[in-house]
């Protein structure tokens, strides 16, 4: 490659990208389980220079794969898209084009605002070196502006619904593996674990002596959680109960991973996406995903006093500003304040209580 395209680096959560003088956003593998099964090689040709460019993320700029599986996706969707215009030319492409791509997620497919920034951080690090390799003449994404991100509260589950979760797994019902799930589950909640960290890691990485795992995360960060009792048991149960019976084979099919499927394989990031939801409709519980206990694990902690600081390193943020999305309170938590602490709300309550008296 081009000594430009040396200096340049994909924009992603991993690195910055090229040419670009403000900060990247931070770039997901993916929103949903469906789309993480549809794996895309990291070497397939979906695009004019799509080749080279995955190479150059996976090579040069060393992205972790999920997240060259999700360019390659996002490329594909806009090169299927332009050749229903008629463009197979990279240098045909106006902002126009990108701007009528964009707006067709939106409208056609109704993508979330957040996953339309996603895909079109993808194409505008794609452009952009398609430029820096003078491939392409103009940037045609450089000039549109990304769609505004509102910031929600996330969903969370009560502590006793958290309970109901965790226990839901159970060797009546749900076979022999319940005892994988059951340490699944408790890790996950123990250790705010994504759902791609589930499935990565590995026997090593769980100290049972300090009470910690060892988490590859975004960008291939790596990060130290202390788990709970609970979680501790519970893996060492299921360390020395199942998973010898499940890594039976003598090929290294189960790569020292530490939760395995059935097969003996390591556990798949869709499959922690079924169980979580095969458990919390037989806990009863709605609109349940493995984010969801991520989510549950940062307010409870914040709810129940933990630095925000702390909880940052928990979850492996980069920037403080997306922990501070836990900060939220319920409802009854508000009222509590302000009627232990509003002046006149202690003036009427005091009232009240002399008239029942009297």
């Amino acid at each position: 490659m081009r000594k430009a395209a040396r200096r340049s680096q994909p924009e992603s959560a991993a690195a910055p990208a090229p040419r670009a003088r403000t900060r990247a956003p931070s770039v997901p593998a993916a929103s949903k389980p469906a789309r993480a099964a549809r794996t895309v090689a990291a070497d397939a040709p979906t695009g004019p220079g799509v080749r080279e460019f995955l190479a150059f993320c996976r090579i040069e700029a060393g992205l972790a794969k999920a997240t060259i599986e999700a360019y390659a996706r996002d490329l594909r969707d806009l090169w299927g898209f332009l050749a229903g215009k008629g463009i197979t030319e990279p240098g045909a492409v106006t902002m126009a084009h990108v701007t009528e791509h964009i707006q067709q997620l939106s409208r056609e497919r109704g993508m979330e605002p957040t996953s339309i920034a996603r895909h079109l951080a993808a194409l505008r690090v794609y452009f952009r070196w398609m430029h820096a390799e003078r491939r392409i003449a103009k940037d045609p994404a450089r000039l549109i502006d990304r769609p505004t991100k509102w910031k929600r509260v996330p969903g969370t589950l009560s502590i006793g619904q958290m309970r109901k979760l965790v226990e839901a797994p159970n060797p009546e019902t749900c076979g022999k593996l319940w005892l994988r799930d059951r340490c699944m589950l408790e890790l996950m909640y123990a250790g705010g674990l994504r759902a791609s960290e589930v499935g990565t890691l590995k026997i090593n990485d769980f100290n049972e002596t300090l009470g910690s795992l060892v988490l590859l995360g975004k960008g291939s960060k790596q990060r130290v959680v202390p788990v709970g009792l609970p979680a501790i048991q519970w893996t060492q149960r299921y360390l020395r109960d199942l998973r010898p019976e499940l890594a039976r084979f003598p090929d290294g099919r189960d790569q020292h991973r530490l939760l395995l499927s059935f097969s003996g394989r390591p556990l798949e990031r869709v499959a922690v996406w079924q169980l979580v939801k095969k458990y919390a409709a037989m806990a009863g519980l709605q609109d349940v995903h493995p984010h969801t206990l991520r989510h549950s694990f940062a307010t409870h902690l914040v709810v129940g006093g933990a630095n925000l600081r702390v909880v940052q390193e928990f979850l492996g943020h980069a920037n403080i500003a997306t922990t501070q999305i836990y900060t939220h309170v319920d409802r009854e938590r508000l009222r509590e304040v302000v009627w232990q602490f509003h002046p006149r709300e202690a003036v009427a309550r005091a009232a009240a209580v002399k008239r029942g008296k009297a």
